[in-house]
């Protein structure tokens, strides 16, 4: 089998460096849009699926570039990987290396994931320091605590982290009580798949309660792990010798059902989304209603946005079941157009607000002040060639964009193509203008970093 070609890349993007979008405002939207399954969720489960000396069959699979780089690194450990549609077929009983690719791990956050897995099945993981969205430092210390604690020796040496087991000829790790000086969803799943496979019972305390990391423990549940306790701020997990096959279904993406709420409010239109988990998307909801558009449970996996008169509203995101990071960026662009005046307070990550410059471009009026962003509405945004600088960013733009009057040209798609399934096809099928195009790469780069540059001496 060719792994390379068994993990697509997101079919809508295949030159997104050499691409901007371009979108005409104002259009109205209506209809149906289907909600893929969370990035967020497959990309853990797969680093999960480690674990399993057995076959693993993951349905809802999005297919986006991030979903391809954590395949490529997992056949570069030596897993065999086939997509077909939307289900991804998981081999890793010949799993033969336990040393993750620095020019794959450093293009990818969520590929520090395969550090817990990788030691609990081999007693052995060497993985580079991770990448991904600049958008903030996001140590890797509360992994390497946890797993300290659970017996582990981790050193961490010219940007690489080497962690093995000593001392017992299992290799296994032993369970532990854990606390975490924050909520953190990548330190809960690393250390919770690292527990699966320990001897003993491991307590994660002050545990991230994101549906993600509840999702990653009913794939492991499903393998024969014993897991309780998540959604929870304490989840145990009693160590089993190993794991079995699975067929598991990821779940819908909270985040792309968020951001296409926020696009019907921001057009001023009617929506259907499905399939969604309402639950997952209670405090997005609680600010949609507050800003003045009503959210409505159309069935138990259906939600309908019927828009309002848009209100300003304060905001601070927070860990689950917070107001989620990831929704604040697309929130501001919703602001921008509020009556009064907002304040968006980012707590989770220290470097997100990038997008802010660029909506001020449209005419946004935006002042940052520390991490507080305060929003001024104004009636109206215009059309102007902006720049993403983060996945979340780039949603943010092209929420925007569909508001704005004229045409709004997108650079930077990369980001974009990191998160959303044909993100241009479903809002093409609801209605909006709006079409990526080739360009000469080097003169708009040229042009627009120029402009960019200028924006950030004026923001800082």
């Amino acid at each position: 089998m060719n792994h390379s070609l068994s993990i697509k890349h997101n079919n809508s993007a295949p030159a997104a460096q050499e691409s901007v979008l371009e979108i005409w405002g104002r259009a109205s939207l209506k209809g149906h849009v289907k909600i893929s399954g969370a990035k967020n969720s497959a990309l853990a489960i797969m680093a999960g699926s480690l674990l399993c000396p057995e076959d693993c069959r993951l349905r809802n699979v999005p297919a986006l570039v991030d979903i391809g780089m954590m395949g490529e690194i997992l056949s570069a450990l030596g897993v065999k990987l086939e997509r077909i549609g939307d289900t991804l077929e998981i081999d890793a009983r010949h799993l033969n290396n336990s040393i993750a690719p620095y020019e794959l791990v450093s293009k990818l956050r969520a590929s520090f994931f395969a550090l817990g897995p990788l030691l609990a099945r081999m007693g052995e993981a060497r993985i580079p320091l991770p990448g991904g969205c600049a958008i903030g430092a996001r140590p890797v210390d509360l992994h390497v605590r946890g797993l300290q604690a659970m017996g582990a020796e981790v050193h961490i040496e010219h940007g690489m982290v080497h962690a093995y087991v000593k001392g017992t000829l299992s290799k296994r790790l032993k369970g532990a009580k854990i606390y975490l000086d924050y909520p953190s969803v990548g330190a809960t799943e690393t250390l919770m798949m690292a527990a699966t496979l320990a001897e003993g019972e491991t307590i994660i305390e002050n545990a991230a309660q994101e549906p993600e990391v509840t999702d990653l423990a009913g794939f492991c549940r499903a393998m024969g792990a014993q897991i309780r306790g998540d959604g929870t701020n304490t989840i145990v997990i009693n160590g089993v010798p190993s794991l079995h096959s699975v067929d598991y279904p990821i779940i819908p993406d909270r985040i792309e059902a968020g951001t296409f709420l926020v696009a019907g409010a921001i057009t001023h239109s009617e929506i259907i989304l499905s399939p969604v988990v309402p639950d997952h998307l209670i405090p997005v909801i609680a600010k949609l209603k507050d800003i003045g558009c009503q959210v409505i449970a159309e069935d138990a996996h259906s939600l309908r946005i019927v828009p309002g008169n848009l209100l300003a509203t304060d905001i601070e995101t927070l860990p689950y079941p917070g107001f989620p990071t990831d929704m604040q960026a697309p929130f501001m662009a919703l602001l921008t157009l509020a009556q009064g005046n907002s304040a968006i307070a980012e707590t989770v990550f220290e470097n997100r607000l990038g997008h802010v410059p660029e909506l001020n471009r449209m005419g946004a009026d935006i002042r940052i002040k520390g991490n507080m962003a305060l929003v001024r509405g104004v009636p109206i945004l215009s059309g102007a060639p902006v720049m993403a600088t983060d996945l979340r960013a780039s949603a943010a733009l092209v929420l925007a964009g569909l508001a704005a009057d004229g045409k709004t040209t997108i650079q930077g798609l990369h980001h974009l193509d990191r998160g959303y399934e044909n993100l241009e096809a479903k809002l093409q099928q609801l209605g909006a203008k709006l079409q990526r195009v080739p360009i000469d790469a080097e003169s708009e780069v040229e042009s627009t970093s120029e402009v960019t540059t200028e924006l950030s001496e004026v923001s800082h």
